[in-house]
């Protein structure tokens, strides 16, 4: 009993540095490969990794699996944030790459506030015009 309790323990902890060796052994290599594959500048774009992102959480939940760890444990988190600080360190919060949004969508907030000013510099003129024969 006193042995299962132990090891209930281990798992509990995230099996130790053996679990941590499997994940950079069979996930991280992979992952590296499949980055390496994708051109850096697209390495933001959620859409170009969101798949290799996911099946790379997939293989350390399987290794987790395979060897009886808890999963998640506190070393898939510092696995992950390593992997965060090598390729997504420049990244926005919302994992796109920072860029001006299309002219669909940015068009009218340069057209409106032009048309707005020059309609009002017409009513002006028109304004004082019309008040300078009241005179």
């Amino acid at each position: 009993a006193g042995v299962q309790f132990v090891s209930s323990c281990v798992s509990a902890l995230g099996c130790g540095p053996h679990y941590e060796y499997a994940i950079e052994d069979f996930c991280l290599g992979k992952f590296r490969l499949d980055m390496q594959e994708l051109d850096q500048r697209h390495w933001c774009n959620w859409e170009d990794t969101v798949e290799l992102y996911e099946e790379l959480t997939n293989c350390t939940y399987l290794v987790a699996l395979k060897m009886d760890c808890f999963w998640p444990n506190r070393l898939v988190d510092e696995f992950f944030i390593r992997i965060h600080r090598h390729y997504f360190h420049d990244c926005s919060l919302t994992g796109r790459l920072p860029m001006d949004p299309p002219n669909r969508i940015l068009g009218p907030f340069i057209v409106v506030p032009i048309l707005v000013t020059l309609l009002m510099t017409a009513l002006v003129v028109w304004r004082s015009k019309r008040s300078e024969g009241i005179v």
